[in-house]
């Protein structure tokens, strides 16, 4: 390569090696005498643009080799950081996130959505749709509470009827009977030793 290929100082420690990986890229004379100048330009400069392409083609080798040599070193200390590919995939979307939002299109989107809901929100179908749902809430809870007083008031009204006295004074008179019948009962059961209770015959033998 040349020194005109070599001007580009890019702190690569493979920067030695390009001459010995590397050979300059063959110019087909024979080729070149055979192609016809391009319209509008002289012998002269189609030979200084051919230069410069074989040139601007080594250095992009260079290049190519030297951003290999970088990705190989960034591996390396990767490695004895005991950084694993997981790692280095999550730094890489954390970082394409917070690019993401501090983007200008990602800030346009959220200052459109913003007044959006605010329009939304200040707007008389909204307004009238949120007035509309707590009447209906507050109907609906008024109907259930009303509903509530009138079984209390109606249960209330039946215990106090005739029905339902004279009901529950049958149950009563009933169970007095059950319980005062259950008592005489036992009183009146009797005793294998009382008094009343008259003595077995003897039945001598003959």
């Amino acid at each position: 390569m040349d020194s005109a290929g070599q001007d580009i100082n890019l702190n690569s420690p493979n920067k030695g090696l390009l001459s010995d990986s590397m050979t300059d890229v063959p110019v087909d004379t024979a080729l070149a005498a055979q192609t016809p100048a391009v319209e509008g330009l002289t012998e002269a400069e189609e030979e200084e643009l051919r230069a410069e392409l074989a040139k601007v083609e080594e250095e992009i080798v260079t290049l190519r080799q030297v951003l290999a040599a970088k990705e190989r070193h960034c591996a390396e200390l990767k490695r004895k950081l005991g950084l694993s590919a997981l790692e280095g995939l999550k730094q890489n979307l954390s970082k394409s996130w917070h690019d993401v939002q501090v983007s200008n299109a990602y800030m346009r989107t959220s200052e459109k959505l913003g007044e959006w809901n605010e329009k939304v929100t200040q707007s008389d179908l909204y307004k009238k749709t949120q007035e509309t749902l707590s009447q209906a809430g507050q109907k609906t809870s008024a109907a259930l509470s009303t509903m509530g007083s009138a079984i209390s008031r109606k249960l209330g009204d039946m215990r106090n009827s005739a029905t339902f006295k004279s009901f529950e004074d049958r149950v009563g008179t009933i169970k007095s009977k059950v319980v005062g019948g259950r008592e005489n009962g036992s009183e009146n059961l009797p005793s294998p030793t009382g008094s009343g209770a008259k003595p077995l015959p003897d039945h001598t033998p003959f």
